[in-house]
């Protein structure tokens, strides 16, 4: 068996961060794992920064501590592992509101993502269709089948409940519109329970009894001090050689392992590895597979991704409604699409002095538009724009930051994980010691791109151990 092992990570986000310490915590001690990252600084979409002198999240905010069975997330699992359990905070206030025709109205219990389970709980927000959802006698979709979230939810409530609860909810976390995501990669949960159940509220009910949360407790976390706590102690934990700056430009198969072309063209190094895990957006990891399965890569470029913009406040005393944020319907005549009361939300994140952090989120999927303009005009409109929404002006801020996440949100069209599983299909028995992992693939969410490194790691560790290296 030749040792040690070398293994190359391509990609340094949280996905590849998760790969890199799972493979520390299951290789022996002196496996060479080595992280490349093209940009200036790991984290990918968690990266936290400071303004005002508070900490503040330029990315990704807090995770969900459950996973479907209901036991911790990876996310939360991660944080315990490297050491950061008692770091973990929860939201003070959690509840939520929608802006419609120009009001602040709280988002309505009992749905998911949207999605309600009890119709007569959403009238307040948006009026469904009368007797759409009737049992037909047969489930609502059939086996294998899948549909973009919209046109389930259209047919069966009715276009209000879609584009005032269902596309906001969406568009929060994805940046994309209900009528273009997959049901199957957004909401697993009701997809699984859609093939069983014959009307849809009965579906989310199902779905909402298969994954039951406690009373009282906490639904998301996120780490006192930020995310890129997570990061830092992750990439300790994983012991790696960091290379920042560095792009990896070629990946090619070879006798008994890999080869690795990175770096600037004009001073290209070559790198050679036993197994590689790609954890990156998929046009890069789509331009790495072309000349290993020229199908695999053109399915996996095919995914399109939204951007955004988000807008961070500095506000002294402002005049806030105790609501963690709100989230807007696309057709209310605004151009931001969220807002979150960071100081309100956050208890941790209050200041004894009174300046508050509010977060504005711009960007909806084919709307790129929007973002066309300075970090000065795009302050200025999520300045006006929240200050609408609340009936008063906000206070002049003391501070302001723009982060602008090109490409950051793919976007998931119906089949969507059909197409991820036949290109790991293909992938696997040619290539077992590769990996393709992230959120290209798996989803979106912190808990789900670690798993899926982990995932990834844990693959190609084992074909290493069956290949005799």
């Amino acid at each position: 068996m030749r040792q040690p092992w070398r293994i190359a990570v391509v990609g340094g986000g949280i996905s590849g961060l998760a790969a890199a310490v799972r493979l520390r915590d299951l290789t022996p001690a002196d496996t060479e794992i080595t992280i490349f990252e093209q940009s200036g600084m790991l984290g990918g979409k968690l990266r936290t920064g400071e303004l005002a002198g508070s900490p503040v999240e330029f990315g990704a905010e807090s995770f969900l501590m459950r996973d479907p069975a209901g036991a911790d997330s990876a996310a939360v699992a991660l944080a315990r592992r490297l050491g950061l359990g008692d770091a973990l905070v929860h939201p003070t206030v959690g509840q939520a509101a929608l802006v419609v025709d120009g009001a602040l109205r709280p988002v309505p219990g009992g749905t998911l993502v949207g999605v309600p389970g009890d119709l007569g709980q959403v009238t307040a927000v948006a009026q469904p269709a009368t007797d759409a959802d009737r049992d037909a006698g047969r489930p609502l979709l059939a086996p294998g089948e899948d549909v973009s979230v919209g046109a389930l939810v259209r047919s069966r409530f009715g276009d209000e409940i879609c584009e005032r609860l269902v596309d906001p909810m969406l568009g929060g976390v994805y940046a994309g519109r209900a009528d273009t995501l997959s049901l199957n990669a957004t909401m697993p949960a009701l997809s699984r329970t859609a093939r069983t159940a014959h009307t849809l509220t009965g579906a989310v009910r199902a779905a909402q009894a298969a994954a039951p949360r406690p009373t009282g407790a906490p639904v998301f976390a996120t780490v006192d001090g930020g995310l890129s706590r997570l990061v830092a102690a992750a990439a300790q934990a994983a012991g790696a050689t960091i290379r920042l700056n560095t792009a990896v430009r070629e990946l090619s198969a070879t006798r008994d392992g890999w080869q690795l072309t990175v770096g600037p063209t004009p001073a290209a190094q070559t790198v050679t590895a036993d197994a590689v895990v790609l954890a990156l957006p998929a046009r890069h990891a789509a331009r790495l597979l072309a000349g290993l399965d020229p199908a695999s890569a053109a399915t996996v470029g095919e995914l399109d991704y939204a951007s955004v913009a988000l807008i961070t406040l500095v506000l002294p005393e402002p005049q806030l409604p105790k609501l963690s944020g709100f989230l807007v319907p696309a057709d209310q005549g605004l151009t931001i699409k969220a807002s979150t009361f960071f100081t309100t939300k956050w208890g941790h994140l209050r200041r004894p002095d009174g300046l508050a952090l509010v977060r504005a989120s711009v960007g909806r999927y084919g709307e790129e538009a929007s973002l066309q303009v300075s970090d000065a005009e795009l302050a200025a409109l999520a300045h006006r724009e929240i200050s609408q929404v609340v009936g008063a002006p906000l206070p002049t801020p003391v501070a302001t930051h723009v982060q602008r996440w090109g490409g950051a949100l793919p976007q998931y069209t119906p089949g969507h994980l059909e197409r991820v599983a036949a290109v790991r299909a293909a992938l696997r028995p040619a290539y077992p010691t590769l990996a393709v992992v992230g959120a290209a693939y798996d989803g979106v969410g912190i808990p789900v791109c670690v798993r899926s490194g982990e995932t990834g790691a844990e693959e190609i560790i084992k074909a290493l151990e069956e290949s005799g290296s």
